[in-house]
């Protein structure tokens, strides 16, 4: 990934550079020459949001170029700043373009500004983190990258730049660990890595092998296994901080099929494409585990994930088979290719157990998602949890990446019902995404909300500010929603305060 670094002087004409250009701003304070500055001006007034260029060549006949990319600061914050990271996506299509004529190697950057606040900054930064990224390992031909980029210290304090790296970081680990073929990256493989990766950032992980997993009769993730020749894994992970802001845990949920077939309903050609990336879920929530660690937020996070890949063995599990889940609830199966959602359950159900505040799931559960709202957010339901829902859309707009909160109504459990068994995994065609929704939340005995991640996972075409394959999308709002507990804290404790002082003050009277 990109290194950073703070600097306190910038010279815009030494190397390739990026100057934001954010609000009304004197020519004379802009650190161009008289004709350029005007010049600048003038694409501005045009044009709020255009890219110009200028050009400086050196005595030995090298060129830096700068880019002063105009941003419109009159747009909601949320967009004016996914605006920015898509600008950093342009900037470092360019750059790949003239990049592209010299040797695969890493490449500076330095980056200013001017009418530019610090959430500005670091947008048009993650930007240039979430588009440079590439997943090259197998590539015997490598891309010229970003190396290191140089920031105007003016406009950063180096703590936030600090944690955003961090952050930055685990959404490129996750990337790294959706792109990855199966056949590298197995449960087993997976779990391994997650008990690593723990180590080193203070959060307790704890792998159930398979015996585990068969002696706690966790029957959806063992359905599920059944054709697989790996065993299945069920990590737990746990970051604790010494004084969180919560009593209670919230509970991270991400669906680990490593990868789907469907099973015995097996799926067409056209769907089996990209479907090393079901495990999204689990790869999302054990990120974010980490990157509160790193950042080390002061709210106590788990994460459960179950693993296991879905293919059409011998003995893979069938339609019509009834399954006893975790919890004693009966499952009629009805395609086997609706399988997140059984791993998902004994997870849920698992979870109960540790008492959280809340329980929040991510997974690639359903295509109807997808054909619901694209490829342009998440598709969400809640269950008693219409303050966080409100609260996760509100940090969702914020950093862009969206959510859709679909209904919930009770008519919508009907179509879940079995005449074998107490509920069936899959609904009629309508509603899907709800239904499959409806179906966890069965298992869920505190308040929950599901996220339906499949549209935003991996794109199969470019989508800026993100390449194809994995994206990382969630883990920047569900940091944000987990930032937001120590402020939901405090106000929650003021107001009890208030309350009490009103009482006292009634009761003197």
């Amino acid at each position: 990934m990109i290194k950073f670094k703070l600097v306190s002087k910038i010279d815009l004409a030494t190397t390739d550079s990026v100057f934001l250009y954010g609000d009304d701003v004197p020519a004379k304070m802009l650190p161009f020459k008289k004709e350029e500055a005007s010049y600048l001006q003038r694409r501005r007034e045009e044009d709020k949001e255009a890219l110009a260029t200028v050009e400086h060549y050196g005595k030995d006949g090298s060129c830096a170029t700068i880019y002063v990319q105009n941003f419109n600061v009159e747009l909601a914050e949320g967009e004016s700043q996914e605006k920015l990271r898509r600008a950093a996506a342009r900037i470092v299509e360019l750059q790949r373009a003239k990049w592209s004529r010299q040797e695969p190697t890493g490449h500076p950057l330095t980056v200013s500004g001017a009418g530019v606040i610090p959430e500005d900054m670091m947008a048009f930064l993650e930007g240039l983190v979430l588009s440079d990224y590439r997943f090259d390992k197998y590539k015997t031909k490598k891309e010229p990258w970003l190396s290191e980029v140089l920031v105007d210290a003016r406009f950063l304090d180096a703590a936030e730049l600090d944690n955003n790296v961090k952050l930055w970081r685990r959404i490129c680990q996750c990337r790294d660990w959706v792109n990855e073929p199966v056949m590298y990256l197995n449960a087993e493989t997976f779990a391994t890595q997650l008990a690593d990766e723990g180590k080193g950032a203070g959060v307790k992980v704890t792998v159930l092998g398979q015996r585990q997993i068969e002696s706690l009769k966790m029957g959806g993730l063992l359905a599920v296994n059944r054709g697989s020749v790996d065993e299945a894994r069920f990590v737990v992970m746990e970051y604790k901080p010494k004084k969180p802001v919560n009593a209670k845990p919230i509970a991270l949920v991400g669906k680990g099929i490593m990868y789907d077939t469907g099973g015995l309903n097996i799926k067409p050609d056209d769907y089996m494409q990209e479907m090393k990336s079901d495990m999204a879920g689990a790869a999302t929530m054990a990120a974010t585990v980490l990157a509160a660690a790193d950042c080390k937020l002061p709210v106590h996070v788990m994460a459960f994930l179950p693993m296991t890949d879905n293919r059409p063995n011998g003995n893979a599990y069938a339609a019509d088979d009834i399954l006893t889940m975790l919890d004693g609830t009966t499952v009629e199966v009805v395609n086997t290719d609706a399988e997140g959602r059984l791993i998902l359950a004994d997870a849920i159900a698992y979870a109960n157990q540790f008492d959280p505040e809340l329980i929040i799931d991510a997974a690639t559960l359903t295509g109807a998602a997808v054909r619901a709202i694209g490829t342009y957010g998440i598709a969400a339901m809640q269950q008693e949890a219409e303050n966080p829902m409100a609260m996760m859309k509100i940090v969702g707009n914020s950093v862009y990446e969206r959510l859709v909160e679909f209904p919930f109504w009770k008519e919508y459990d009907e179509l879940i019902k079995s005449d074998m068994a107490d509920i069936k995994n899959c609904g009629i065609a309508q509603a899907g995404t709800i239904t499959a929704g409806k179906f966890l939340a069965h298992f869920a005995k505190h308040p929950y909300i599901h996220l339906d991640i499949a549209g935003v996972a991996y794109f199969t075409k470019k989508q800026s500010p993100y390449g194809v394959g994995a994206t990382g999308y969630g883990i920047r709002m569900l940091y944000a929603f987990l930032q937001m507990q120590d402020t939901l804290k405090e106000g929650d404790a003021a107001v009890r305060r208030t309350g009490r002082t009103s009482k006292k003050a009634t009761n003197k009277k």
